[in-house]
């Protein structure tokens, strides 16, 4: 996995604007069968960001379809003890991990089982293939307590989620490991474009970089690798210095900002990682609608220079290179998501074509 190279292949943000897993999973496959992953359909409120992941968190509940983690509920020490229980017998080996509960399930996340079984069906095998999940950040900012708070300001909710998200990924690692295929694991992390506001004003880099490093460490123990998706600005050192192998930004938008972290970049580069390139935009109608492969090539194509720049060879840049939308796709229209997964295809074949 560490020799993993995608030379410029087309890959996805997880989430559609549809209602049908098997047409969602056909689209992928048609658009991108060297590194397909399986959808998220947010039109069912199951399917949401932090819903889809929050089954195992002890205190769930559920108010008027809003869920959040409810602590003064008179089951929740047991259902904690229980969780640590059942974490500290996957991590022995005592329990295996498909038999736990850090699993997805088709109420959920019937995408992932729809996925597995087109993958099983491939006459030809794809090069690699992809999963996502919420990222501990963005997961503890969105899901709340009783009183409405972010359990990621509550320690032991924090370590809680942590642990879940973790063990919810190798899962997911362990389920696609199965067809003998590289496996890449994002964590979706859009609300880091606030690290650094007065949001985030009690939320430290160490605290962001500790529980970066134990969802990743949880891939990487599986033979996978991880990459940490942020679709708008952010502090992109927090994800350039820590240990995840993939980083996915949004290029079409925010190059001007991830550029001025040119150190770090060189050396993300220099130690063989990769960049997932978010080139194809995902914001805003005329810009989709103006957006052409040409357009979108030229544009990455002068991005990419500014990095070779920095003393990055042109081949070792393209090699390491990804090209995806920027963010997902579920808000936008179907006829905006087939023109975005038109454009990710082509551009990523063009730039293949001309300069790899």
């Amino acid at each position: 996995m560490k020799n993993f190279q995608p030379n410029g292949l087309p890959a996805l943000v997880g989430s559609f604007p549809l209602t049908d897993h098997q047409e969602a999973a056909q689209l992928v496959l048609a658009h991108t069968p060297e590194i397909p992953l399986w959808v998220q359909l947010p039109a069912y409120t199951e399917e949401g960001m932090m819903a889809q992941f929050l089954p195992g968190m002890p205190g769930l509940a559920d108010s008027q379809g809003k869920l959040y983690i409810n602590t003064q509920d008179a089951s929740f020490d047991d259902a904690q003890l229980q969780f640590y229980n059942d974490y500290i017998a996957v991590t022995e080996g005592v329990t295996h991990l498909n038999d736990s509960s850090f699993i997805l399930t088709k109420d959920t996340a019937q995408g992932f089982f729809v996925f597995k079984n087109h993958l099983k069906r491939l006459v030809t095998p794809p090069v690699a293939v992809k999963g996502q999940i919420s990222g501990p950040i963005t997961f503890g900012i969105g899901v709340k307590d009783e009183n409405d708070r972010a359990i990621f300001y509550d320690e032991p909710l924090r370590d809680m989620a942590v642990k879940l998200l973790a063990l919810k990924a190798a899962w997911q690692v362990e389920q696609l490991s199965q067809f003998n295929r590289p496996v890449m694991i994002f964590f979706d992390e859009p609300a880091l474009a606030g690290f650094g506001s007065s949001a985030f004003i009690s939320i430290s880099r160490e605290e962001v970089a500790a529980c970066f490093e134990e969802v990743i460490d949880a891939v990487h123990a599986r033979g996978a690798l991880a990459g940490i998706h942020v679709c708008a600005n952010t502090d992109w050192s927090l994800i350039l210095e820590s240990s995840a192998d993939i980083v996915s930004f949004d290029a079409y938008s925010y190059f001007d900002k991830f550029i001025l972290y040119a150190d770090q970049i060189k050396r993300f580069i220099d130690s063989g990682r990769i960049l997932a390139w978010g080139i194809v935009p995902t914001l805003g109608d005329q810009t989709i609608a103006d957006a052409t492969t040409a357009s979108l090539v030229a544009d990455w194509e002068a991005k990419a220079n500014q990095i070779i720049a920095l003393g990055i060879d042109k081949a070792q840049l393209l090699a390491q290179s990804l090209i995806t939308p920027s963010c997902g796709m579920g808000s936008l229209t179907p006829e905006q998501a087939m023109k975005v997964l038109l454009l990710t295809k082509n551009v990523s074949k063009e730039i293949r074509k001309r300069f790899i």
